[in-house]
């Protein structure tokens, strides 16, 4: 399958180099000028547990790519998702669509823009971080799923299902991928939690003092999804049925114990958020993550007052207001 894949960072760094290894054929795209030059010329180098391996594979940025392609797969920051669909589509063929690979929502809003009926979701949870120009460690896999946001299974999703079997050989096509996606948005509330600290993600989920708060984040998220009639999945470790009203303490717990036993097996310590504060010093995707699901349990009428003061905490540690440690997850305490 052809692939133009726009943000090639962690994730599209790690699916692109592997896809380009399985004989896809595949086209990097990222505005980091240096990054891209260092794979045109070393290659795409993949390191970590998972894999190691480097491989040729073409790479541009923004404004020296020519062409058209029918499958783009986007991987950017959430942040900046409207921006870069605005500048990928004078390269998406008219038959073509775009794969959102990013953490949030930004199907929404990727739809805005090109159409529902070009628009492809997609859910991974594998564990990935840039590293150096031309250089991304693979942590440790994790659920790949795709879907038609129309819950269609379509002749297109299985193709891209196939295709992406070459970078994860347990990728599937769902009929509900918003189920994942709105899952999703529940467990990275809890890793948003967890870098208000400078603990790794296993540890500090394991803390019974913060148990409660886990709980409270995931609670309020699934709420606004079932206001939006999306009934979410369950994935490597996180059971959305444990955290339902009256489904009691005691399974909630055990599913964050799961998702500790599920964080241990990674080489990948810290969140992408914990490494954009303390290693990149840039802000975070909080408000295209976090800061959407706020406004729309504001729309629903479901209170989300655990989730809005945590992007209120994320913003005070980007802004050097806070310092990551347990203190400031402490003022998240319901």
């Amino acid at each position: 399958m052809r692939f133009l894949i726009w943000g090639a960072g962690a994730i599209g760094g790690t699916m692109g180099a592997k896809l380009a290894r399985a004989r896809h054929d595949v086209t990097l795209v990222d505005t980091a000028a240096m990054h891209v030059a260092a794979i045109n010329r070393e290659g795409m180098g993949i390191n970590g547990p998972v894999l190691e391996f480097t491989v040729q594979v073409p790479a541009f940025t923004p404004d020296d790519l020519t062409g058209q392609w029918d499958t783009i797969i986007l991987a950017t920051k959430a942040q900046d998702t409207e921006a870069a669909t605005q500048a990928l589509l004078p390269h998406l063929g008219a038959e073509g669509c775009v794969i959102s690979a990013q953490n949030g929502l930004n199907e929404l809003a990727i739809a805005r823009i090109v159409g529902d009926a070009r628009t492809v979701g997609a859910f991974v949870n594998f564990g990935a971080d840039y590293i150096e120009p031309g250089v991304v460690h693979w942590g440790g896999r994790g659920a790949v799923v795709v879907g038609e946001i129309d819950g269609r299974l379509t002749p297109r999703l299985e193709a891209i299902r196939d295709a992406w079997l070459g970078f994860d050989d347990r990728t599937i096509a769902t009929t509900n991928i918003w189920g994942y996606l709105w899952s999703k948005e529940a467990y990275g509330a809890m890793l948003f939690a967890t870098a208000l600290t400078s603990e790794p993600i296993a540890d500090v989920l394991a803390m019974p003092a913060y148990r409660d708060t886990y709980i409270g984040l995931a609670r309020e998220i699934l709420a606004v999804s079932a206001a939006r009639g999306v009934t979410p999945e369950a994935f490597d470790g996180f059971d959305p049925a444990a955290y339902l009203p009256d489904a009691g303490r005691a399974a909630a717990v055990r599913s964050l114990d799961d998702l500790v036993a599920f964080n241990r097996h990674s080489a990948k310590t810290h969140s992408g958020i914990w490494r954009d504060i303390a290693v990149r010093k840039r802000r975070t995707e909080v408000d295209a993550q976090l800061g959407i699901v706020v406004s729309l349990g504001r729309d629903a009428g479901v209170p989300t007052p655990l989730t809005a003061r945590l992007v209120e905490l994320i913003h005070n540690v980007e802004s050097g207001g806070r310092p990551q440690s347990l203190a400031t997850l402490d003022l998240l305490k319901p």
